[in-house]
């Protein structure tokens, strides 16, 4: 893949995550011209922030000439800072492919060692140990960034087959050469908003298949409480001009046409509207992707970013604060609203399936219910995860705590925002999976009936996983086998919307 930095795009992202791309970079010409600055004022007796001052509330205390390089190595020894588990190898491949095209485009002053140091790591599949815990974003996502530089640098740690191990053998193994600093370069490598931005967009990918499949489980609840298709007529959400409920609707209409389920209860059916789980559904998921779409531009704009500080023009160096990572952590927690939410309306539809009277189908969805609890604790389940993401929920962008003797008084919590994601992802998995199981058992209820073509088709993939219940059995090992098929999205929604080019 050819690195054009400032233009990398979501679907580029995805095979950088997965570890499907091998990354060159053509044009070196803005990286040179950069580095040739820094190296001018390095060599130079004005004081330049980062060049030849300390840092943070340090900025004033200056460094001399012959001291500079040890002062980049100083920087990034004391702060890798990080604690908790390592970041997955798929966000640690966006940080190093993020990290590598901001400084790619020419206005952070390091040289071209520095840039394809960090290519070369990526392209031979060298993962640092980074660990996930310590960065408020802002001032860049300083712990993280330091943990990952001081791993190519041969001196932190790596991460290899799911195993700590020490960087510097890692790198003579794979045959990299350890990277030495120059002037800049280590405050370069760390102040940024690299590893929030690669947490939250990891996350929305993850998220982008398990709301496909959310799709797909709705739609066979639907049928299997033999529900209306009617609300998902084209001419309401017209009507409305929400671009994501007129998607989803369209989605649904889709997955639900031809059902023999829904042709037996056309007519005759003394219901007049369904609970709101199954008839506003195109609602509640359309606003989610409208926000998971919002979140895309805005996360696919700071892949592409500057970030660093301070930043080098043709004609000067510049402090500012591009580093403060509010952007990413407003994406952040608009994700965690919509991620909440298509939870929350699925453990309501699982509610709504094992109860009787509203969806007409045996009690907990098991045919002796009082011999057989079917799926009353699955339920339970369902809804202690919801009830945990709507903790999760709770934005972190409002919260801030100063720190570097209150030199930086304003943070963003942004790292947090987007690692609490993966957790809530998790949470609505189980949820989607347990919702698939029951209204797969919902369906069997109905037989000989048909679902419509794409219904019975989820339908058989997941038997072929996952057995029916006609009597109780132990049923944890078939919602992680679900899980792992909603993770995995071997059970999306055919035709489902994206979140973005």
């Amino acid at each position: 893949m050819k690195l054009i930095p400032g233009h990398l795009t979501l679907a580029q992202l995805a095979d950088i995550a997965a570890g499907q791309a091998r990354l060159e970079l053509d044009d070196w010409s803005a990286v040179d011209a950069s580095a040739a600055r820094v190296a001018t004022a390095a060599a130079g007796d004005a004081p330049v922030y980062g060049v030849n001052t300390g840092f943070g509330k340090l900025a004033s205390t200056r460094i001399a000439k012959d001291q500079l390089a040890a002062l980049q190595l100083n920087l990034i020894r004391s702060h890798a800072v990080g604690v908790g588990a390592p970041m997955s190898p798929d966000v640690v491949r966006l940080m190093l492919a993020t990290k590598a095209a901001s400084l790619a485009r020419g206005y952070s002053g390091v040289r071209g060692v520095v840039v394809q140091s960090l290519l070369d790591a990526f392209n031979a599949g060298f993962i640092p140990y980074v660990p996930a815990q310590g960065s408020v974003g802002a001032s860049g996502d300083l712990a993280p960034l330091a943990h990952l530089t001081l791993a190519l640098m041969g001196e932190g740690e790596a991460l290899v087959k799911g195993q700590r191990m020490p960087a510097r053998g890692e790198l003579d193994r794979l045959g990299l050469a350890p990277l030495t600093l120059a002037a800049k370069e280590g405050l370069a490598l760390i102040n940024g908003t690299q590893a929030s931005t690669a947490l939250a967009l990891h996350a929305l990918l993850r998220f982008e298949g398990l709301f496909a499949t959310a799709l797909a489980s709705g739609a066979m609840t639907l049928d299997a409480a033999r529900g209306s298709d009617g609300p998902f007529d084209a001419r309401i959400h017209a009507v409305r001009g929400q671009p994501g409920q007129i998607e989803v609707a369209a989605v649904y209409r889709e997955l639900l046409a031809g059902s023999a389920i829904r042709a037996s209860h056309r007519e005759g059916d003394e219901r007049v509207q369904d609970p709101y789980c199954l008839r506003c559904q195109p609602q509640v998921m359309g606003a989610a992707l409208d926000q998971a779409r919002h979140a895309a531009q805005v996360l696919i704009r700071e892949a592409n970013a500057v970030t660093d500080n301070p930043l080098v023009f043709d004609d000067t160096m510049i402090s500012g604060g591009n580093f403060h990572a509010e952007p990413v952590a407003f994406a952040a927690d608009n994700l965690a609203l919509a991620i909440a939410e298509v939870g929350a309306i699925a453990e309501r539809r699982i509610a709504m399936l094992i109860d009787p009277g509203i969806s007409r189908l045996p009690p907990f969805l098991t045919a002796d219910a009082g011999l057989h609890s079917g799926f009353m604790i699955a339920h339970v389940t369902a809804a202690a995860l919801a009830s945990e993401n709507k903790s999760l929920a709770h934005p972190a962008s409002v919260d801030s705590l100063p720190t570097s003797a209150n030199q930086e008084d304003h943070v963003s919590m942004a790292t947090f925002a987007a690692r609490r994601l993966h957790a809530m992802i998790d949470n609505t998995a189980h949820i989607v999976a347990i919702e698939l199981l029951a209204a797969a058992q919902g369906i069997d209820f109905l037989r000989p009936l048909q679902s419509s073509a794409p219904v019975e088709a989820l339908h058989t993939r997941l038997r072929a996983d996952c057995a029916s219940m006609p009597a109780d059995h132990y049923l944890a090992p078939d919602i992680e086998r679900a899980a792992a098929l909603v993770q995995a999205g071997v059970l999306k929604a055919p035709g489902a919307p994206g979140f973005g080019g």
